[in-house]
């Protein structure tokens, strides 16, 4: 079935995840890609020939052209994007973190809101339908526990693991947990580079509810589990797996623990969080994920990074 109203959209970023984007939008009807922008010539002339894909040279030519712009860059450089494409009244897909600081953000919610046009931002596991399966039985938890572990990449060695690892749960947590955060503590480790490696972080909320949530991008595999602790119940959610397991006792005349294995319809998180975005655009809804929720996440992960104390690295020069 066709869509009634074709969004124009361009992708401002090439890189792996810009690349992914590209073509994902390919195959959404509610899209028709015009092209993309990235400042590395030789990158984006491979993308534009792979891809079969209009590169554009400038920016602002592309901008004029389109009704949606998916930012897909260093988020050292989402604000003066999504800024420019504000101005023009041009609706925004901007990956996480939303900005570089929540100065920004406020900027950018206040922008959107003057210009109506709808923002979403990236945090893509909010789409992941072992997530999405959770959800209606996630009521009130009172401990949540995540490990986020990747094996090393020397390409993202540079990022900080907080911002690019325990966004996602932090995310996560702060959209489940109806209660304002009383206390972060959280410890680094360095064990490759001079920054930490391994992130530790608990946070306690004023309901009562503590989340300890552990990010490593030194690990000898994958795993980004969450796993949710309320009354009556467990619910243990593997993303990467696209699972989720739902534990709660059953008491008839004696306590034991049933557990089940929800149904899930696997599918790409990605392309359903740029789905929906068409989808609130084209309906005049809220997004799932808007501007006051990345700013939030933001807050919340700079916390963790205050808090931080950087250990000796584990392996000695």
């Amino acid at each position: 079935m066709f869509a009634l109203l074709m969004l124009k959209v361009g992708v401002i970023g090439a890189g792996n995840l810009g690349e992914t984007h590209i073509k994902l939008l390919k195959g959404i009807n509610d899209f028709e890609l015009v092209g993309f922008y990235d400042a590395d010539e030789a990158y984006k002339d491979n993308v534009s020939t792979a891809l079969n894909v209009k590169s554009f040279e400038n920016v602002d030519e592309l901008i004029d052209l389109v009704d949606v712009v998916d930012i897909v860059k260093p988020s050292i450089s989402h604000f003066d994007y999504a800024v420019n494409a504000i101005k023009q009244s041009k609706h925004v897909f901007i990956e996480k973190p939303v900005t570089e600081t929540l100065d920004e953000a406020k900027q950018l919610l206040e922008l959107a809101e003057e210009a109506n046009v709808k923002v979403q931002v990236g945090h893509v596991e909010r789409f992941n339908p072992a997530f999405k399966a959770a959800l209606p039985y996630i009521s009130n938890p009172m401990f949540i526990e995540t490990h986020r572990m990747i094996e090393f990449d020397p390409k993202k060695a540079k990022i900080p693991v907080v911002m690019d690892l325990m966004s996602h749960d932090l995310d996560i947590i702060l959209s489940v947990v109806k209660s304002n955060i009383k206390k972060i503590r959280a410890k680094g480790v360095e064990v490759i580079g001079n920054t930490p490696d391994i992130v530790n972080a608990v946070v306690e909320f004023d309901n009562g509810c503590v989340a300890n949530l552990t990010a490593s991008r030194v690990s000898l595999k994958n795993e980004r589990i969450s796993k949710f602790y309320q009354r009556d119940a467990h619910i243990k959610i593997d993303y990467l797996a696209q699972e989720t397991s739902l534990f709660s006792l059953k008491k008839n005349g004696k306590t034991e623990i049933c557990s089940k294995q929800l149904e899930i319809n696997k599918e790409n998180p990605v392309k359903r969080e740029l789905e929906e975005f068409a989808y609130a655009i084209i309906n005049n809804t809220t997004p799932v994920v808007g501007i006051h929720d990345g700013g939030i996440m933001l807050e919340a992960a700079y916390q963790v990074a205050e808090k931080m104390k950087i250990t000796a690295s584990l392996i000695e020069d």
